[in-house]
């Protein structure tokens, strides 16, 4: 994007339908944001491609069904993101309960989500509007990338170390 250029949100054409069906999952970016567009038993989502908690791509999350909400599991650090809304969800305990009875609870909207549309065959993603600042925006634009790149360089450089 132009430097004077202003942010339009879109509509952005992602591809053609039947190549993203085929494909299942996508990285794009627009507007200096990554976001990863999937497609799931017959639905496109587009959400923030790196993880809110430390950034990690969820490009290889597995999908999977957390108490009636289709979550994707960031590989990194198996955090729970549904697809629907962007909550992060984490499984928790009262020990006052006797027996304590494990339950899922949200953590609120932690992932930037985007609207996908499908007109006449082509896919398009609308970028979130929402002013209201979420955890995953962090990872995004070129600062994003330099601070995952410095906690990329700094996990080499303890891993080479404990080879050592």
């Amino acid at each position: 994007m132009a430097e004077n250029e202003e942010p339009t949100g879109g509509p952005h054409f992602v591809g053609k339908k039947d190549e993203l069906i085929k494909a299942k999952r996508s990285f794009r970016t627009f507007e200096d944001r990554d976001i990863l567009v999937l497609y799931h038993q017959e639905v496109f989502y587009a959400i923030d491609f790196h993880c809110y908690h430390t950034g990690g791509p969820l490009l290889n999350g597995d999908i999977e069904d957390i108490d009636g909400k289709l979550c994707i599991i960031c590989p990194k650090h198996k955090y729970k993101i549904s697809l629907a809304k962007g909550e992060g969800w984490y499984k928790s305990t009262n020990p006052k309960e006797k027996p304590p009875t494990p339950r899922w609870l949200s953590k609120g909207v932690k992932q930037r989500i985007h609207t996908i549309t499908e007109i006449d065959g082509d896919v398009y993603v609308k970028l979130s509007e929402d002013p209201q600042k979420l955890d995953s925006d962090y990872y995004q634009g070129e600062k994003g990338r330099a601070i995952r790149a410095k906690e990329a360089a700094e996990a080499a450089k303890e891993a080479q170390k404990a080879a050592s």
